[in-house]
């Protein structure tokens, strides 16, 4: 029951912008991506003051989220070659999950015909 009741506070804290909420393409569970830990400590007291639900967080490797746009072809080889680092957000987009600058930097270097953005591009989806 509280399970339940978490994932719909943080499906309705995401619709509000309060948070991201990324669901891992390799079944992992779902990432709350936020900006940094004073969003948390937000995140916390509401979940706690408006829907009863006391929680504590466990720490991911990724440091960097960015959607992607592009050519179908290009997203869905790339996607299948990162799974373990490919997400989809609310909207069910593709979101790449980076556990560094560099290695950001390094992902796009290696895939030109993939754009990265840092905010969700809207209008402007996949070729």
């Amino acid at each position: 029951m509280k399970a339940k009741k978490l994932k719909q506070a943080l499906v309705q804290l995401a619709e509000e912008g309060v948070v991201q909420l990324f669901r891992p393409q390799d079944g992992a569970p779902p990432i709350v991506g936020v900006v940094g830990t004073l969003q948390l400590d937000v995140l916390q007291a509401r979940l706690k003051a408006e829907y009863g639900v006391g929680i504590g967080f466990d720490s991911t490797p990724y440091s960097l989220a960015r959607w992607i746009t592009g050519p179908r072809d290009k997203i869905e080889a790339f996607a299948g070659a990162n799974r373990a680092a490919m997400a989809d957000d609310l909207d069910d987009d593709p979101v790449f999950l980076a556990t560094s600058s560099f290695m950001m930097r390094r992902t796009e270097e290696q895939n030109p015909d993939i754009r990265f953005h840092d905010i969700k591009q809207i209008g402007i989806g996949v070729g």
